[in-house]
């Protein structure tokens, strides 16, 4: 289902289901990023689904600001496989987070306009809306040399408008790109 018009990068809490139809593969990401081959496989036939919780409030550590920044908690879960949970402060410190899929990651997240996107891939296509900001989230893997990152909007896809992350792994001189378009549930 297309995104509702009140759904914006300020507002994504609901629940989102990756549409694998208009997505592109995650494979070869997943496949850079370490992950084995029967997990991959797993997660390539399970429904993945997000539910987002987006608030304002002051920072978490290691920020001691008391000014109000924009959080995103997440709730990953596919079918079948645990579900990972991921805790975004939109102020551009590292934070450290550990799951069963990914190990030991260290993250920022941050809003940020597409002149400040260096990759072609990560810039294009979008829909500028509000005051043309969109979210940037980049991790980066403590045990396996990969970097992911990412950026999130709404595009028009088939005539629709979708939330979407374009994504783009390095790991030494290896790039890896997806763009990932999600279905509104709630």
């Amino acid at each position: 289902m297309a995104a509702p018009a009140e759904k914006t990068i300020t507002d994504l809490s609901g629940k989102w289901v990756l549409n694998k139809t208009l997505s592109d593969s995650s494979e070869p990401i997943l496949s850079l990023q370490g992950i084995g081959y029967l997990t991959r496989k797993g997660i390539g036939l399970a429904t993945i689904t997000l539910d987002i919780n987006q608030y304002n409030a002051p920072p978490k550590p290691p920020n001691t600001s008391t000014d109000i920044f924009t959080h995103i908690d997440i709730t990953q879960s596919a079918s079948g496989l645990s579900s990972t949970h991921e805790n975004r402060c939109l102020d551009f410190n590292n934070r450290e987070h550990s799951d069963w899929l990914f190990g030991t990651v260290r993250g920022r997240s941050r809003f940020v306009t597409l002149d400040e996107i260096e990759e072609d891939f990560l810039k294009t296509g979008w829909l500028t809306e509000g005051d043309g900001k969109f979210i940037q989230s980049i991790a980066e893997s403590v045990d396996n040399g990969w970097v992911a990152n990412q950026i999130w909007g709404f595009e028009e896809i088939n005539g629709e408008r979708r939330y979407v992350r374009h994504i783009l792994v390095t790991k030494g001189d290896e790039k890896v790109t997806a763009k990932l378009i999600y279905d509104y549930q709630a």
